[in-house]
């Protein structure tokens, strides 16, 4: 466990370890566990609580494995190509290092629990599990597992050829075989039931166990096959709905029947038959109704109590086992419950018993090698023992922490104990002599550092929460929180005592320092803070005992990645003694008193040290390097300089460093992440010694510390869970002289306040976790100056509190005079705001102006700003979007297509024809096509060549007859399949149905397919584009004729809406990829410019239009002639007479001459409204005909999209039926290909499995040249044998006959062989009585002859050197039976290897064939898929009728010519005309023969039915309801007459009986009434009785004092004869309680006679 040595010869070693970093422990004797821990295999005594280490010079332990019966321990280390170490125990000596082809690290170990074996399981890359003879170094069997990650592993205590292992979701059992020397591991896995704990059927989807052979859709493969899976991909593939997940194992154990019991997440317990290799799910046993009550009470009670504690109730109906322990009682198995359950299994049932509640959850269960005691394991580190046979509460045997180990130290003095703290805030105390463990506290919290006082025995812990806690450790087995600190809320990051004891000094996050009186007399005072620029990495404080002073150094992290900087400050005595003018209002000190310094250096440094003469030391973070700087005394705060390193040494470390000073500045450690802890010489920087006590898979070292005396080193890292405890071994004299001459002389100033701070230490009460009692028992003024969590309220926290109390009492009066002013600005500014409500809302000003917190405003208004650009940004990357969308479905359906997709609508229907859209041939595609149309036409000039001669040879009859037969039933178009020609498709390019024989003739098939498609789409389409022109026209028309209607209507001044037809959004559907400005509702924001830029064109606009129109010219004409030169007809209804002038005169004042103007006046206006009404019938004739020309065209035109509409449907049909082919062609090409693919993968399948059967044959005959092998020993073993036996006859053949005799006897007797040390556990399940070999069977058979060879068993009158010479002879003879019985075993053994090699031999053959008969079937299969093909006929509508809806199976269907079948009906219906003449003629016969026997078997029954009635007529006993029914004539009738009767009879006796019945009630209840009568009487009788009694009595009295005879004798006579009347009474009263019960009797049996009645 030493540590090599360095320059000077110093050695480090290991004086103790604690920890416990994992769960996996193990007995190796009944009194000593063991169980990994970091570098370290830590062996405890249970009893003493000793420990013993075994360090693993490698590194960090991997796995590990030990075994109690062997007394050996195995573990790995993870390193490079790990090693495997065997250790003896109690020696802790190395026995072998087994090395493997693991290249990064091993994941399970176990060790037989017979014989010297170890498996392993390695990790990525190998997944290797081995099996390995540890005892002589050699590599029995391996196997790999690639991929499966191993959770468990275990070998068969009963049979060590038998393992375990268990991956998260599977289960496999591994045999190990063995013929002579070789051995192979056999795979044997078993299959989980799911989930729901059912188990389902195994299926072979690779060879499926039915097929189902499908015409049409050709045959049956397996899904690999369509997945196009080969090899082992198509072995292995399931389909993801036939996966069903299964159980996950938790934990197993192996029973002593070699059963395997499993436990399962999902709550399930399993048992496993280990040599079927069948599972079973095991199920709860009902308990009695009483008992069951009871558990659901408990479990109620223990869930609430689990509530209470604030973690999740337990189900013990199906709880989750994480450990399982087999006994020869039954099955311990515990879970995240913490409940130790006891399992009683019979058969498939179990009953469960609870053992033990500890509340924790367990994660192992181990049994002593004497199965009297078990451990029980808990994720929390505790180790707990309970003993089955005692059935006892569970003891608590160990109380390590389960977390990982923060920081370390030791407690003053430094040489009888040492103090650690964990991560989750348990502090532990340790004897510095042996590591014991002596006690612990918890104090509930997260803990961040650690630090012991060296002027008391108190240790300061700090937390989390930014508290630090004050421990009392002066009773090392009793510590106790004393005192707590709330110094802020940020976290505290590392404690340091000055080495005086005087100072504390806590860092913290954000470059905050703490300054506290460490002693506690003070009560532990906070004294100030001080604030530094950075983080701080590193603390360093030094002491200056001639100045009374204490130096701390503070690395600090800067913005400059190449370079660190040391801050350095004094904390003086003057600090406790005068406080108050050391630090401000808030607590912070005065930087003139802490003469602070800055230093900055060249490297980037994560730690740092300072020795007393300004030297420091720091570990370079970027390069493993250690750097040396001397400070000098000139460089001051203002203005830091850069300092170069003296000296740097190169270290051999890696990481961030860690480095440490001894207390007498003497030694330099120094750690990094790879765990190896450097010790160096400050004079020189020579490495001293160093040891490999951590490792860098444990996160390397966290931290370490000297002990004063320097003799101890503690040292714990940062993920192992180990405390290290190093010590010097071997180093030089004067050095350890300097160091205990420095502990003297420390420790002489230390024992002055050691003893006062410790008696005060004592005095303090127990820290009270109750706030309000901690408010009580400690408050603390504010002058002391320290504050404690009293209030929940940190120390810095209070001062400013403090600090805002004093300046609100300061400034009163200026505060108050403020908030008035605040309060009328206030009034001021909401009249304001009023009047701005009245205002219109033109003058209103915003909401926001009225803000007078300029800077709230402006913050508000960014605010805005920023959701204005957060708002705009997110709505252009929506419409960025949206456009990439639109630009995607624009390439896609518009751009790509070369005939975009319209429509045409109907003038007068809603109705509209679509055109076919058609896609853009690529130039790949168009020479594609190019070449399959040249190789179709090379092939039919081929074909048309090879049919020229037979052509030729045809007469012309059968040529004429051809052609009137093809041009009759249309064959072409039949053979076809589909109408394409007629729809300008080219059909002469397509092969012929019935020769697509070949692939590429399938695939050029598909490619001309799609060209008579494309054709057939071109030819709609064309037509199409001619009726859109068509339609363009037509609205063209319309509109011209609309212009001459709008004219008509303005000349007869109507206003009528005119249809005007126009073209949809479907016609043109390039309208929708342009916006139009009339789409857009919302108003178009312009700017400025563009509201004058629009102003000025639309000024330019009106001033051209003004220009335009002002013509002189036209003017004029307009004024003078209304704009034409000459009259026409369209202008008569404009014109109009002007009347005369006199009209404005009364008629009365009209001369003659005017009246005959007048009259000729009106006889014009007649004139022109007659013609104006004329013109007006002529313009509305003109408006109906252009109407009913506009409407005729459009029907006409309406006509022409329907007759279209027709086209389309057919042309949709055409194109169904074309795509119909080429999905039939895809179909069989997939279909291929599948067929292709299943044959690949047979053809590899076969080669695996010929690869497996070469291997196969070479184990066979590897078994077989073993077996013989051993078959001549064997046979040699068995004859020495015989001739021993021979021998010993002839040797002893002249004794007497008798003697003879007893001597035989006692050859042949063999003796009782003793039992092994392991057979002395009588509590074991595992013990068999077998030996292991050969040599140990004989050795224990020669023991037990020991007994039979001594002079007590000599029969009487032998000789004594002929007992020797028997007893020799029987020994050979025993060791030659023990010999031949190994033989035997190992002989049986080769040849039950040879067999299962032979059936494996068998079955592969047999999956060969299997391979082979599919294969064959496979090309039979295709040569049928290319001959059967799938032809698609055209038939008339009616040509094929058929009775139901079932399609016919055509699967033997034969393609032959029409007039073959023809001339086939006409002979078979020939021939079934003569058939059935036949038959009418046999029928006619043989139904006159058939009638015949029917008459004649008809007879033959009549006959024997009048036998039978005969016979029934003798024998009938004729009764009176016989002779009713034979002689009355209507027997029913009279019958029915009798029933009624006796219904009638029936009411009449039921009336009656309830009229009796309730007589007998009445009088029941008379009696009754009569009964209670007579008791009060009888009561009141014997009232009267005794105090009748009582006057006689005192008559007696009175009698026999006045002798009064006569009197005594009347009265006598008197009361005789009223007890004569009672009696008289009494026996009245019970013969009617007689009578009563009789009635009661009779009322009982009468109720079910009625009831039987009715």
């Amino acid at each position: 466990m030493a540590a090599g040595p360095g320059a000077e010869g110093a050695t480090l070693e290991v004086s103790w370890v604690q920890g416990f970093s994992n769960k996996n422990l193990a007995f190796i004797n009944n009194q000593t566990v063991c169980y990994p821990c970091g570098n370290y295999i830590l062996f405890l005594d249970i009893k003493t609580k000793k420990t013993r280490a075994v360090q693993c010079q490698n590194g960090q332990v991997g796995a590990f494995a030990a075994s109690a019966s062997s007394q050996v321990v195995a573990f790995s280390d993870r390193q490079l190509n790990p090693l495997i170490h065997i250790y003896t125990f109690p020696e802790l000596r190395k026995l072998t290092e087994l090395k493997g082809d693991a290249q990064l690290d091993y994941t399970l170990l176990a060790l037989s629990f017979k014989g010297p074996y170890l498996a392993s399981y390695s990790s990525i890359p190998e997944f290797v599990l081995s099996v390995w003879n540890w005892q002589e170094n050699i590599l029995l069997c391996s196997e790999h597992q690639p991929g499966l990650t191993g959770t468990s592993l275990s070998f068969n205590p009963m049979n060590w050829q038998q393992l375990c292992f268990v991956a998260e979701s599977s289960v496999t059992i591994w045999c190990i075989e063995k013929s002579k020397d070789e051995h192979l591991l056999i795979r044997h896995p078993v299959k989980l039931p799911d989930e729901q704990g059912a188990m389902s059927p195994h299926e072979d989807l690779f060879f499926p166990p039915s097929r189902k052979d499908d015409p049409y859709y050709g045959p049956d493969l397996p899904i690999s096959a369509i997945g196009g899976l080969e090899g082992d991909e198509a072995e292995t593939f399931v389909p993801r709905n036939c996966i069903k997940t299964s159980v996950h194992p938790t934990a197993h154990c192996w029973t002593a029947a070699s059963e395997i019991y499993m436990g399962c997440k999902e709550g399930y317990v399993l048992a496993i038959d280990a040599e079927q290799y069948s599972v079973s799910v095991l199920q709860q046993k009902s308990p009695p109704e009483v008992m069951q009550k009871i558990a659901d009470v408990v479990s109620y009670a223990r869930s609430e109590v689990q509530k209470k504690k604030g973690r999740k109730p337990s189900n013990l109906q199906k709880p989750v086992l994480l450990t399982m322990a087999f006994c020869k009682e039954g099955l311990y198995a515990a879970g995240h419950e913490g409940i130790l359950i006891f399992y009683h299994i019979k058969d498939l049932q179990y009953e469960i018993k609870i053992c033990a509640d500890i509340s924790e959850p367990i994660s192992s269960l181990v049994f002593s090698p004497d199965y009297t005691s078990l451990l029980l394991v808990t994720d929390q580190g505790t180790v707990y023992s309970y003993r089955p046979a005692h059935s006892g509460e569970a003891v608590k045997l160990l109380d390590a922490s389960g977390s990982c180990f923060l920081a370390a130290d030791f407690l003053t003095p430094g040489n009888n104990y040492c103090v650690s703290v964990t991560i989750t805030g348990e502090v532990q105390v340790w004897s510095l002599e042996d590591g014991t463990f002596l006690s612990k506290i918890n104090l509930d919290t997260e803990a961040t550092s650690m630090a012991c006082s060296p002027s008391s025995k108190s240790v300061a812990v700090g937390t989390q929460r930014g508290q630090i806690c004050f421990l009392d450790v002066t009773k090392a087995e009793a510590p106790r929180v004393v005192h707590k600190t709330f110094l802020s809320k940020l976290p505290v990051l590392s404690l340091h005592y000055d080495q005086i004891g005087q100072f504390l000094i806590a860092r913290a996050t954000e470059g905050h320092i703490f300054i506290l009186d460490a002693r506690p007399s003070k009560l532990f005072q906070v004294l100030g803070y001080t604030v530094l620029e950075g983080e701080v990495l590193h603390l360093s404080v030094t002491p200056d005992l001639k100045h009374d002073l204490v130096k701390v150094m503070v690395l600090l992290s800067v913005a400059e990645d190449q370079q660190a900087r040391l801050e350095i400050f004094h904390l003086t005595s003057a600090m406790i003694t005068d406080n108050e003018n050391c630090v401000n209002e808030q607590g912070m000190f005065n930087a003139s008193d802490l003469k602070k310094k800055q230093y900055d250096v060249d490297y980037p440094l994560s730690s740092a040290v300072r020795l007393k003469n300004n030297t420091v030391y720091g570990y370079c973070s970027c390069a493993p390097l250690i750097c040396q700087y001397h400070l000098s005394e000139v460089t001051t705060f203002g203005g830091p300089t850069i300092f170069s390193s003296e000296l740097t040494v190169p270290s051999k470390q890696f990481g961030s460093g860690l480095l440490c000073l001894s207390p007498n500045s003497q030694w330099l450690a120094a750690a990094a992440k790879d765990g190896v802890l450097f010790m160096y010489n400050t004079s020189a920087l020579d490495v001293l010694a160093q040891n490999h006590c951590h490792s860098y898979q444990g996160g390397g070292i966290r931290s370490m510390i000297f002990s004063l005396d320097g003799n101890f080193i503690l040292v714990n890292g940062e993920n192992d869970c180990a405390l290290v405890c190093l010590k010097w071994k071997e180093t030089k004299k004067t050095e350890v002289e300097k160091a205990a001459h420095y502990w003297q002389s420390l420790h002489d100033i230390l024992n002055k306040s050691i003893s006062a701070e410790d008696s005060v230490l004592k005095s303090m009460a127990e820290w009270n976790f109750d706030p309000e009692s901690t408010s009580k028992s400690f408050s603390v003024t504010e002058e002391d100056g320290d504050v404690t969590d009293t209030d929940g309220m940190t120390w810095m926290g209070q001062k400013i509190q403090k600090v805002m109390r004093e300046e609100t009492l300061r400034f009163a009066n200026q505060k108050k005079e403020v908030q008035m002013g605040i309060r009328k600005l206030r009034e001021t500014i909401q009249k304001m705001m009023h009047e701005n409500e009245q205002v219109p809302d033109i003058e209103k000003l915003e909401h926001r102006e009225f803000n007078l917190d300029l800077e709230e405003q402006e913050q508000v208004q960014a605010e805005a700003e920023e959701d204005v650009a957060r708002a705009k940004w997110e709505i252009e990357m929506e419409i960025l979007s949206y456009r990439y969308l639109q630009d995607l479905i624009k390439f896609e359906c518009w751009d790509n297509m070369c005939v975009k997709e319209r429509a045409v609508k109907c003038f007068h229907m809603d109705f509209a024809v679509r055109n076919f859209p058609v896609k853009e041939r690529s130039k790949e595609e168009l020479e594609t096509l190019k070449e399959v149309l040249h190789l179709k036409r090379t092939a039919d000039l081929q074909a048309q060549k090879k049919n020229l001669d037979s052509e030729i040879g045809l007469s012309e009859e059968e040529g004429e007859g051809a052609a009137w037969e093809v041009a009759d039933h249309g064959a072409p178009l039949c053979l076809n399949g589909s109408l394409s020609s007629q729809y300008g498709g080219d059909t002469s390019i397509l092969y012929h149905q019935c020769d697509l024989h070949t692939k590429e003739q399938k695939l050029n098939q598909t490619i001309l397919l799609k060209e008579v498609i494309h054709k057939v789409k071109a030819s709609f389409n064309e037509e199409f584009d001619i009726i859109v022109q068509k339609k363009e026209q037509e609205i063209a028309r319309v509109k011209e004729r609309n212009l001459k209607i709008q004219e008509i209507l303005e000349q007869l001044d109507l206003q009528v809406e005119l249809w005007e037809p126009d073209f949809t959004d479907d016609e043109i559907p390039e309208r929708v990829l342009t916006v139009q400005d009339s789409e857009i509702k919302a108003e178009k924001y312009m700017t400025e410019e563009e509201k004058e830029q629009a102003e000025m064109l639309a000024k330019l606009e009106k001033e051209r239009r003004l220009a335009a129109t002002d013509d002189d010219r036209l003017r004029a004409l307009e004024e003078m002639m209304g704009g034409v030169l000459e009259l026409r007809r369209e202008d008569i209804l404009k014109m109009d007479i002007p009347p005369p002038d006199f009209l404005s005169k009364p008629e009365d004042l009209w001369t003659e001459e005017e009246k005959k103007v007048f009259e000729e006046y009106e006889k014009k206006v007649n004139e022109l409204n007659e013609e104006k009404e004329d013109y007006r019938q002529f313009l509305r004739n003109e408006w109906k005909k252009i109407e009913a020309s506009i409407k005729e065209t459009t029907q006409n035109f309406d006509e022409l999209v329907r007759k279209l509409s027709v086209k389309k449907l057919k042309s949709q049909m055409v194109i169904y039926q074309e795509e119909l082919k080429i999905i039939n062609l895809i179909y069989t090409l997939l279909l291929d290909e599948e067929l292709d693919t299943r044959e690949a993968g047979l053809h590899k399948f076969l080669m695996k499995k010929k690869k497996e059967k070469v291997k196969g044959a070479r184990k066979i005959l590897a078994a077989k040249q073993a077996v013989e092998a051993c078959t001549g020993p064997y046979k040699e073993a068995l004859h020495e044998e015989k001739n021993l036996e021979h021998g010993f006859v002839k040797q002893f053949a002249h004794t007497p006959g008798s003697l003879f005799e007893e001597l035989l006897q006692l050859y042949k007797h063999r003796p009782e062989i003793p039992d092994t040390e392991i057979l002395l556990d009588t509590a074991n399940p595992y013990v068999k009585g077998s030996p292991e070999d050969y040599q140990s069977a004989v050795s224990l058979l020669m023991k037990a002859m020991d007994e039979l060879d001594r002079p007590e068993h000599m029969p009487s009158g032998l000789d004594r050197s002929m007992w020797e010479r028997f007893c020799l002879a029987r020994r050979n003879k025993m060791e030659s039976e023990e010999l031949v019985k190994w033989k035997t075993l190992a002989l049986a053994e080769m040849q039950g290897c040879l067999h299962r090699r032979t059936e494996e031999n068998d079955k592969m053959k047999s999956e060969l064939e299997k391979a082979f008969q599919e294969l064959t079937w496979l090309k039979e299969e295709k040569i049928k898929l290319q001959q059967n093909l799938i032809v698609q006929f055209l038939l008339k509508q009616g040509q094929v009728e058929l009775d139901g809806t079932q399609i016919p199976e055509y699967s033997d269907a034969v393609l032959i010519d029409r007039s073959v079948v023809e001339e086939l009906n006409r002979t078979v219906a020939a021939q079934g005309e003569k058939k059935i003449t036949a038959m009418v003629e046999f029928k006619d016969f043989s139904k006159g023969i058939i009638q015949l026997e029917w008459e004649h078997k008809k007879m033959k029954m009549q006959i024997q039915d009048l036998k039978e009635k005969a016979r029934d007529i003798v024998i009938l006993p004729i009764s009176k309801d016989c002779q009713l029914f034979l002689t009355v004539h209507n027997y029913d009738t009279h019958t029915a007459q009798q029933l009624a009767g006796m219904e009638q009879s029936l009411s009449v006796m039921d009336k009656l009986h309830k009229k009796n019945v309730k007589n007998h009630q009445k009088k029941v209840r008379e009696l009754k009434k009569c009964i209670c009568l007579k008791e009060q009487e009888n009561y009141e009788l014997s009232l009267q009785l005794k105090e009748m009694l009582v006057s006689v009595s005192e008559r007696m009295h009175i009698f026999e004092a006045a002798d009064t005879r006569d009197i005594s004798e009347k009265i006598t006579r008197q009361r005789y004869q009223e007890i004569v009347k009672q009696k008289y009474l009494r026996n009245l009263i019970k013969e009617q309680e007689k009578q009563l019960a009789l009635l009661q009797s009779k009322l009982e049996s009468w109720n079910p006679r009625t009831l039987h009645i009715i």
